[in-house]
């Protein structure tokens, strides 16, 4: 069995992998995900082996506390990686973009693929047909986008995601919505339009965690996963046993 802890920038994600099946998954705060790990391992003693994709700031004794229960990877730039990196600075490149490059090339081997994480950040990863990462793009997060509106302004509240009826906002609130929301969808279906002129019979993935808000309202047709980074990380540790 494998733990899988993916630590981003607003939470940690866990999860146990038997094979290549999922078996459990959850969610923890920082403060608490070395206590965590304890319960899951007990749990799950048959966990042999665990692997740790850090973007954010998690405390080294996670990494001590892991090790204790099972042979550790931590996912690092210089891991290997099943795809090849074309990325021209790859020593700067993102764990977490590297999980879903991995996800990708083995959900479609062969076969174009982009993915879009709408998270803190939205990022966009790019796989060709021959398995070969090409990079992407990096932008604001949804909550990022009204963060910066009352942040960066004396008068403007800060707000969180919620439908809204019209794209014509008639109010501070519904012009706020308006322009986050419709903002960051177009955003991300001009982004993919534009890797469709370009790569024939693109498979575009979205995962994070402002993924079910944001699907039903874009125009592509996508394949939406929430657990898609996860398999990437489960994958790449298989892929590093070797």
């Amino acid at each position: 069995m494998n733990l899988v802890i993916d630590a981003g920038n607003t939470c940690v994600k866990l999860a146990v992998f038997e094979g290549d099946t999922l078996i459990f998954r959850q969610n923890a705060d920082v403060q608490n995900v070395a206590r965590e790990i304890k319960e899951i391992c007990d749990h799950y003693p048959k966990i042999n082996h665990g692997i740790i994709a850090s973007v954010g700031n998690l405390d080294r004794k996670v990494m001590s506390v892991l090790t204790v229960f099972c042979e550790v990877h931590e996912l690092t730039p210089s891991s290997k990686t099943p795809f090849k990196n074309s990325y021209a600075t790859p020593q700067t490149l993102g764990v977490d973009r590297i999980a879903l490059a991995t996800a990708a090339f083995y959900h479609n081997p062969k076969g174009n693929s982009l993915v879009i994480d709408a998270g803190t950040c939205v990022t966009y990863d790019m796989v060709n047909d021959y398995g070969e990462y090409l990079g992407g793009a990096i932008s604001p997060g949804l909550h990022m986008r009204y963060k910066a509106l009352h942040d960066q302004t004396s008068k403007l509240p800060l707000l969180k995601p919620e439908e809204f009826l019209d794209y014509i906002g008639n109010s501070t609130e519904t012009s706020i919505h308006s322009g986050v929301v419709n903002g960051i969808c177009h955003e991300i279906d001009g982004v993919i339009d534009q890797y469709k002129s370009r790569f024939a019979d693109l498979t575009v993935i979205l995962t994070g965690g402002d993924m079910l808000f944001l699907s039903k309202r874009l125009k592509n047709t996508i394949f939406a996963d929430s657990k898609f980074l996860l398999v990437g990380l489960n994958y790449l540790l298989e892929y590093n046993k070797r």
